[in-house]
């Protein structure tokens, strides 16, 4: 037997040995690819707070739809977050679609704030990438006719209109004690905007409105905002305001003893965040918002703020908004069958999602707003956020009007 090997026999026993060693995964398949989604939240800036409780809610979300084995019509494919910070202005949001279209995302969520919504969402459009807002509520956002733009919260139109039901519904059981209204609000598209609204609504249901006061964000000091207010002596005090000049406000009326009968908040930034009840308590005390919030019927909320503040973190609104949002998207790339854009713009349009966090009913998009969303009336009580309106959702009972 002749035992020597030439150098073909050696090159095709090698050949052999590589398709013995390859031939394993062929036969398994190959793992699917990752599916890559952006999260823009400004992290940085003036924003930066509210833009990490969305992140958190995006991360958890993330990790539990690869957990429950990722996306099953597509062979069980992972999400994978790019994520991109919109440092607090529309520019780096735009900044930010550009890179994630380069890195090949097939959605994005996200922007929090209505300018960086606009002006994300209007650059995504570019490229057909479906843009799933999570906050932004300004109506401009979804009236452009952008086909591939899709809001899950409410807006402007939808928040103001409930937040004047609500009020009314509140007040007439107090025997309408409440007449007079001052509007704070800060002077950018969000404040200005819902500010417009409340002035031409709130008169139609008996209310006036004494003054209707614009401030800036940032803003240092509200002294003789407050000096305003006290010489004007509202019944109601409505401010749409960021978290920070929510505070200032706050805690100047409280220093400077300016004490309506009620303060309701429309989308504010403050009278919905456990930061600001935990560490001013006595200024936000019964302060009332008509805003997101997570529906405290749902044990899967609970669930979730346990995971959160053990790692440490703020449970806040944003967080079950953002868990909701990718899990709707996840639920529609996973209808859609495939890591289209254009197919997945088509499954958000027909989604009927239901498994959320918020107190919604199922999710129905019309051009482009999801007209199953609706925000909530809450009051800080004991040093909690609750519930008080609608009574369906609610955990509490509204204390109003708070002074006599």
């Amino acid at each position: 037997m002749n035992t020597r090997f030439d150098r073909r026999t050696l090159l095709k026993g090698g050949a052999v040995a590589l398709t013995g060693i390859a031939a394993p995964s062929i036969v398994r398949g190959q793992a699917p690819a990752t599916i890559k989604i952006g999260i823009l939240q400004p992290v940085t800036g003036a924003l930066a707070m509210d833009g990490e409780f969305g992140r958190t809610g995006a991360e958890l979300a993330i990790a539990d739809v690869n957990a429950a084995g990722g996306i099953k019509s597509l062979g069980g494919a992972k999400l994978e977050m790019v994520f991109g910070d919109a440092r607090s202005n529309p520019e780096a949001g735009v900044q930010e679609v550009e890179r994630m279209q380069g890195e090949g995302v097939v959605a994005i969520v996200g922007g929090f704030a209505s300018p960086i919504c606009l002006a994300a969402s209007q650059a995504a459009s570019r490229y057909d990438l479906p843009y799933l807002v999570d906050v932004g509520v300004s109506d401009q956002i979804i009236s452009r006719g952008l086909k591939n733009t899709f809001r899950f919260a409410p807006g402007f139109g939808i928040c103001t209109k409930s937040a004047i039901e609500n009020l009314v519904r509140i007040n007439e059981a107090a025997g309408k004690a409440t007449k007079t209204v001052a509007l704070v609000h800060e002077d950018g598209l969000f404040g200005s905007g819902l500010a417009k609204l409340m002035a031409t609504e709130l008169p139609k249901h008996g209310f006036e409105i004494v003054e209707t006061i614009a401030i800036p964000t940032p803003s240092r000091d509200l002294s003789n905002v407050v000096l305003r207010l006290r010489s004007l002596n509202p019944d109601l005090v409505i401010p749409s305001t960021y978290y920070g000049e929510t505070v200032l406000l706050a805690r100047t009326m409280q220093q400077q003893r300016v004490r309506p009968k009620a303060v309701y908040s429309v989308l504010n930034g403050a009278a919905s965040n456990m930061r600001f009840v935990k560490e001013f308590p006595e200024a936000a005390d019964k302060i009332m918002d008509c805003n997101h919030w997570h529906d405290p019927r749902n044990p899967k909320n609970a669930e979730l703020q346990k995971r959160v503040e053990a790692a440490g973190k703020i449970w806040n609104y944003n967080t079950p908004l953002n868990y909701s949002s990718v899990r709707l998207l996840a639920d529609a790339i996973e209808r859609a069958g495939a890591a289209d854009r254009a197919k997945i713009i088509a499954a958000l349009g027909s989604s009927t999602f239901a498994e959320h966090l918020m107190p919604y009913g199922p999710t129905r998009f019309e051009n482009g707003q999801n007209m199953g969303a609706a925000p909530v009336s809450t009051q800080v009580q004991d040093g909690q956020i609750k519930v008080v309106f609608p009574e369906a959702f609610a955990d509490a009972k509204p204390v109003f009007p708070v002074r006599g």
